[in-house]
């Protein structure tokens, strides 16, 4: 594989950046664009040192810096790979880069340096994507959940199930391919319940995984409600900012705002929307028109209701539109008199949340109210579960052929047709930790990765 060379601190002016580099020639293409003081050459360095130096191309000095070198197999990547750490500045770490590849390097495209630690066996599929995870990471439930799977949790779940798949899968082949040997003949009562372990196993990955994927990923949130409920002041109070014009001039929301908050360990992709009632009003016709679609869109509804008044027509088409939906009704104003018929809501809402936006009352109610809808609790940041789509689809794909091979068995067909749904079960497993996969679904599992990592 070629060299390659990238920046790999973030795009913007800092104390330090650097620049990574890494394949074959790495050593020699450092050599070329850095001097350490002393004397001492780059090919001289042993792994895991330092040296403090220039960077320079040519004869032209371009920074002091510290260039760090781990030798293969002991590095990230698995491969010799140099850092240059030099002063943050836009220019300079771009200088620098642009005589790496001078000299012998090449753009490393995104996610390469942690491609070529998967091809070289250094992560697995799922410890490669878990990186991804720790860089997006935006508060501590999401790292801790990150770490679990970098540390390969997710992988050795998957592992003891394969193996135990392949136990079976060799049974059969022994006793079927070699019938006159003396091999004890197959119980497929013994064969039913461990595939019905592994099935356990495997559920337990996917069963947990709509928590784990709201706590990495947020909650799609609309806040819905008639005009004047308090809709924007909601969102303002979540948001920490006026981003909604607030007013008591009803239809002043029109288009949708939105707004990325966390409330607790959980983030809501929030979406203010236009007031929903009826209204001959073209222009707000067509804000109450996309604020319905948010709805209809979103994970999760907070529909408003002002405390301070009973219940309307428009309020109860509101109830009506989402009722299939996850839903916590919030009744604002809890610091004025209370006049809204509450028992009624108890009807159609689990969640019932009081507050008062204007004053910021009640949003750690509105936060234990979401976990429960989600069935978020303290254990969901240490349970293993699918990372992303990709594992999750690989994983029901195997439980499905386990499934069928249950069915066979219990339909005393062929141990044949067990071996091919029990094979597929395997191609599964293996296809999510890496160990049997397309060039395709790796390039696109990296392609998500920034350029540097």
């Amino acid at each position: 594989m070629s060299t390659i060379a990238a920046v790999s601190t973030p795009n913007a002016v800092g104390g330090i950046a650097v620049i990574r580099i890494s394949g074959e020639k790495a050593i020699n293409t450092a050599e070329a664009i850095f001097r350490p003081y002393g004397g001492k050459t780059v090919a001289d360095m042993a792994g895991y040192t330092c040296a403090y130096g220039v960077a320079h191309d040519g004869d032209e000095i371009i920074d002091d810096c510290i260039l760090t070198v781990f030798r293969a197999p002991h590095s990230y990547t698995g491969e010799d790979t140099c850092e240059i750490s030099c002063h943050g500045g836009l220019y300079v770490s771009k200088r620098i880069l642009r005589a790496a590849l001078k000299y012998g390097a090449v753009n490393a495209e995104a996610g390469e340096f942690t491609k070529r630690a998967f091809l070289n066996g250094k992560l697995d599929l799922t410890q490669a994507e878990a990186v991804m995870d720790i860089i997006s990471a935006r508060g501590e439930a999401e790292l801790r959940m990150a770490e679990q799977l970098r540390e390969g949790a997710t992988y050795k779940k998957v592992r003891k199930c394969s193996d135990r798949l392949l136990k079976i899968l060799s049974g059969i082949a022994a006793w079927t391919d070699y019938p006159d040997e003396d091999i004890p003949e197959i119980e497929p009562s013994v064969i039913e319940t461990e595939l019905s372990g592994i099935r356990d196993e495997l559920f337990s990955l996917i069963r947990s995984y709509d928590s784990g994927r709201i706590l990495r990923e947020g909650v799609a949130t609309a806040i819905v409600g008639r005009p004047n409920v308090g809709k924007s002041t909601l969102f303002n109070c979540l948001s920490g900012c006026e981003r909604s014009i607030v007013t008591d001039i009803a239809g002043t929301t029109r288009d949708v705002v939105e707004e990325t908050v966390r409330l607790g360990d959980i983030v809501l992709r929030l979406s203010d929307t236009a007031g929903i009632h009826r209204t001959d009003d073209r222009i707000e016709g067509i804000g109450i028109d996309i604020a319905q679609k948010t709805a209809e869109n979103a994970e999760l509804v907070i529909a408003v209701f002002d405390g301070n008044c009973p219940l309307t027509a428009d309020d109860f088409n509101l109830i009506k539109s989402i009722k299939n939906k996850k839903c916590i009704a919030v009744i604002n104003k809890s610091d004025q008199q209370q006049v809204i018929e509450s028992d009624a809501l108890k009807e159609f809402f689990i969640q019932i949340v009081y507050i008062s936006a204007k004053n910021g009352d009640g949003i750690e109610q509105l936060e234990s109210a979401v976990k429960q809808i989600f069935e978020i609790s303290p254990e969901s940041f240490s349970v293993v579960s699918a990372a992303n789509e990709r594992q999750k689809l690989c994983i029901e794909r195997a439980i499905s052929s386990v499934d069928e091979g249950i069915e066979i068995i219990r339909s005393s067909e062929m141990y044949d047709a067990l071996n091919v749904v029990l094979d597929d079960a395997e191609q599964a497993l293996l296809e999510l930790t890496g160990e049997k996969i397309t060039d395709s679904v790796v390039d696109e599992v990296f392609s998500r990765f920034c350029v540097g990592k």
